[in-house]
């Protein structure tokens, strides 16, 4: 018995959508086993995310349920630079499809979404971090080509680390 392919439409996410966004992101948080760290408001990714100079875009997935849009996925990336290269690199901060909604092809479609909106930007590269426990992830994303950077350590400084950077004297 075949079952049929459920039906999704990727789009830009607007100020409207934040809070789709926010229980997007919690969700993720849940599933990545980081739910405590969550402090991510509707009203700091309206700000953040909309307006003139945004610090990141999101593209959703949408399927219909009873006639109504369901959001079940979404990307959130924003635009580094590789001064190595000279151009921008697309960063992926996350990507995120529901558990019940995966093996649909929304995951896939959203990186495809992603991968030209790169190439319309002239990026030389698209990047992204996948905790190491993720095995199915890892293993989705080596099925698209993309290669692990295993000889690169990413480092972090968080609230009270960077004020106390900022206050150092010259």
């Amino acid at each position: 018995m075949s079952h049929k392919k459920l039906e999704f439409e990727i789009r830009k996410a607007d100020k409207e959508d934040a809070p789709k966004i926010l229980e997007l992101v919690k969700a993720l948080s849940v599933y990545e086993r980081l739910d405590h760290t969550v402090s991510a408001t509707v009203e700091l990714f309206q700000k953040n995310g909309f307006g003139e100079h945004p610090y990141f875009h999101t593209l959703l997935a949408d399927t219909p349920k009873n006639g109504r849009a369901q959001t079940v996925g979404f990307a959130l990336y924003f635009f580094t630079f590789s001064t190595f290269t000279g151009k921008p690199t697309l960063y992926l901060e996350d990507l995120f499809v529901k558990p019940e909604f995966r093996g649909n092809g929304i995951g896939k479609q959203l990186l495809i979404e992603l991968a030209n909106i790169a190439c319309a930007k002239d990026c030389a590269r698209m990047e992204w971090a996948v905790l190491d426990w993720n095995r199915p992830s890892i293993q989705f994303y080596e099925s698209i080509g993309a290669k692990p950077m295993s000889d690169w350590t990413v480092f972090r400084l968080e609230g009270l680390e960077i004020k106390k950077l900022a206050k150092t004297s010259k």
